[in-house]
């Protein structure tokens, strides 16, 4: 048998006064976490972009108007798609560059610019948004699609009740927006549950809406052995244990509950602040209420193999063995 200094992977007991400690150590999983956006109300008026279309309609009460002609006082100019450079065609103007501006900043700049040409010029002005003023909301609600930005201050949260709503089905649901080459993501319960986070959109955000895909492993003498999906943002040791059915009553030794974890070998510390080895097996005591509130309050984290030891794998020893036997079997499940 290998002495524990030798194995290939640590042990470590899980307590009270180190739980808080572990907390710290890196995650593990492939995932580092998620990271949002913060809330930014913007102004309520929208802005015009490259790809909008502009319709203009000019009134004109002069008789011999350079716009209108015969008994017409008006002249409509309808779909006026904005320029890369940010520009529509106005008659007698050529270029307008409107890009940035608010559709009545807009509407003002032509008509004091046809002022000296047809100074009874009256303009009224409106704005179809294109790609730069939409956005996509992709996945996992009623009525995915292309949604128009109504203005600078139009939420995520606004985005997803346009689209139906979150669908029911889909287990403990992420959202995740899609950012310039950024993904951002979040759990639909934080989301939902804090208004701070209820993010501003920009023009050709993406949205969509998952279910979570993070999930664990569980192995040994539990009431189920397969893998367990992440039913929320966080789970605890003792949490997954009522996930996967409990200790089976006539073989789980609840003195030998572990937890198989594997850090990338840029996680590894000397000092103790982060894991000896790449490959830690925690260990729990569930027999006592030193053990139950350390599981209570350790995190467990994706790929995460939960193995529950029979009855007679109660020493040091035996745990190693078992863990050196199964650890290769754990990593193939995990890996599935």
């Amino acid at each position: 048998m290998k002495d524990p200094e030798a194995a290939a992977f640590s042990v470590v007991p899980v307590t009270r006064q180190n739980v808080d400690a572990l907390r710290k150590w890196p995650s593990t999983g492939g995932v580092a976490g998620y990271r949002w956006l913060e809330a930014r109300q913007g102004p309520v008026s929208s802005v015009i972009r490259p790809g909008d279309r502009i319709s203009l309609m000019i009134w004109d009460s002069q008789e011999n108007s350079l716009l209108a002609s015969g008994a017409q006082k008006a002249v409509q100019m309808a779909d006026l798609t904005v320029s890369p450079s940010g520009a529509i065609f106005v008659p007698y103007l050529d270029d307008v560059v409107i890009n940035g501006q608010t559709p009545d900043q807009a509407r003002r700049q032509i008509q004091e610019a046809l002022a000296p040409i047809i100074p009874s010029a009256q303009v009224q002005l409106s704005m179809e948004p294109g790609r730069q003023n939409s956005v996509d909301l992709v996945s996992g609600v009623a009525r995915p699609g292309t949604y128009p930005l109504p203005d600078r201050n139009y939420t995520i949260l606004s985005l997803i009740a346009h689209g139906g709503g979150i669908d029911s089905r889909l287990r403990n649901p992420l959202v995740r927006l899609i950012r310039g080459g950024e993904r951002y993501e979040i759990s639909a319960e934080r989301l939902l549950s804090n208004p701070s986070l209820n993010a501003v959109l920009r023009g050709d955000d993406k949205v969509l809406v998952e279910e979570d895909r993070r999930y664990f492993t569980a192995l040994g003498a539990t009431g189920q052995q397969s893998l367990i999906y992440f039913e929320k943002d966080e789970i605890t040791a003792l949490e997954t244990l009522s996930m996967i059915g409990g200790l089976e009553a006539s073989r789980a030794d609840p003195k030998g509950v572990l937890i198989l974890r594997e850090y990338p070998s840029s996680a590894l510390r000397a000092d103790g602040s982060g894991p000896s080895r790449e490959q830690v097996v925690f260990t729990f005591d569930l027999t006592t209420a030193e053990g139950l509130f350390a599981a209570r309050s350790f995190q467990i984290n994706p790929k995460d193999t939960v193995l529950v030891t029979e009855a007679s794998l109660v020493s040091t020893r035996s745990v190693l063995g078992l863990v050196g036997t199964l650890l290769g079997l754990a990593n193939t499940v995990s890996s599935n």
